[in-house]
């Protein structure tokens, strides 16, 4: 998605024959679209038909169910509470949803070599323990700590891992694309200067050799909260090339260059990704504000229109007390927050912060389930008492 990309054999026009080595037959051009055929797109060229299938069936997959009760609070999520085992698409638990944005934590203790395809959603993978690969049809993504891997809708992958021993992922979905705000970019599509990561940031995928076995290959297709297995004839990763911008590419947080000011920046300076819906944010070590009279902790605000989460990765988190890794808050739009008691005067003299925490701001409320509500801290809503 960041720019043009590609990979393997081509023929030099597309929708023309293109032939394998016997000059008999052709391999199958397939053409991977968004906003209809107006927004970003792949050509893709397989060895075999991309949709030959023999069977399939419904599939009942564990997931949490919305906490029908749950009162309006600031609340405060230790995800590592609550662990379910699985692979890398059993594991996953979501914590908070809407129509737009669902918000999962997943805890991978199983290799599997299922397939999988979100058809009704884009994927943000945020790697916060583990390492390995993500494989699909347009090749191969590595990934380790930090990584955070966008994947389109409707892609077919998969995820291989180095060590099981802990692997810990964040997945956020999306019913539209996750996209560089364009504010960042010149009028040539180009990263501007003042944006916080240049092209050379983004990773694309790696080439990987043609997959040309038959057989029975899995598929677990996930539209919205229903799941189907279909199971192929013709491996899906038989691509002898493509080219184009949609395809999984992955950013590293410590790649993300943080902007500073005389006085305290808003949350948008940290802005990762847009959504129609809402929006991605990373928080890196960084300077703090330099005026000699600045209060580095962030002021009170009521974003009366946003619901705010945050999940805290490593650091020192300066505005809050009682956060670890793995720390999940969520404050509900039209609701004052800022600071718990103490944190804004210990924040004055401070010069840099080494937090690193990822921020999703949505612009519908979000719906807490019951696996936030197995995980929650109580009394979070008290910690802004001054005697608590």
């Amino acid at each position: 998605m960041p720019f043009y990309h590609k990979l393997g054999e081509l023929p030099p026009v597309k929708h023309t024959t293109f032939y394998k080595p016997d000059g008999t037959s052709l391999y199958r051009e397939e053409l991977v679209s968004s906003k209809g055929f107006s927004g970003i797109y792949s050509t893709v060229y397989h060895h075999e038909l991309p949709n030959s299938m023999k069977a399939y069936k419904d599939l009942k997959l564990a997931s949490a169910e919305l906490w029908t009760e749950a009162p309006t609070l600031y609340m405060h999520s230790d995800t590592d509470k609550h662990k379910e085992s699985g692979n890398f698409v059993t594991a996953r638990r979501t914590y908070l949803e809407n129509a737009g944005c669902k918000i999962s934590i997943a805890h991978v203790d199983e290799d599997s070599e299922i397939f999988y395809r979100n058809v009704r959603a884009a994927e943000f993978i945020f790697i916060h323990h583990g390492a390995g690969v993500l494989y699909s049809q347009f090749g191969k993504n590595p990934f380790g700590p930090g990584d955070q891997i966008v994947v389109p809708r409707g892609t077919i992958y998969r995820m291989s891992f180095e060590d099981l021993d802990q692997v810990k992922l964040v997945i956020v979905e999306s019913d539209t694309a996750f996209e560089i705000p364009k504010h960042y970019k010149n009028d040539n599509g180009q990263m501007a200067e003042h944006a916080p990561y240049c092209e050379r940031d983004f990773r694309p995928p790696e080439y990987t050799e043609p997959i040309l076995e038959k057989g029975e290959y899995p598929l677990i297709l996930k539209a919205d909260d229903r799941y189907t297995e279909h199971t192929l004839v013709n491996h899906p990763f038989d691509v002898v090339g493509w080219d184009g911008y949609l395809y999984p590419f992955t950013f590293n947080i410590k790649n993300f260059h943080p902007k500073v000011g005389r006085i305290h920046l808003p949350p948008p300076v940290h802005l990762l990704y847009t959504t129609a819906s809402f929006v991605v944010c990373n928080f890196v070590p960084r300077p703090f504000d330099f005026h000699e009279k600045a209060i580095p902790a962030p002021y009170f605000h009521n974003n009366i229109d946003s619901d705010e989460v945050l999940y805290y990765l490593d650091g020192d988190f300066m505005s809050r007390k009682g956060v670890v890794s793995g720390s999940l808050t969520f404050h509900p739009g039209g609701i004052t927050h800022g600071p718990q008691p103490g944190r804004t005067e210990d924040s004055i003299g401070v010069e840099k912060t080494e937090e690193y925490a990822l921020m999703i701001d949505t612009f519908s409320p979000l719906k807490p389930t019951t696996a936030l509500q197995a995980s929650l801290l109580d009394d979070y809503y008290r910690s802004w008492m001054p005697n608590d």
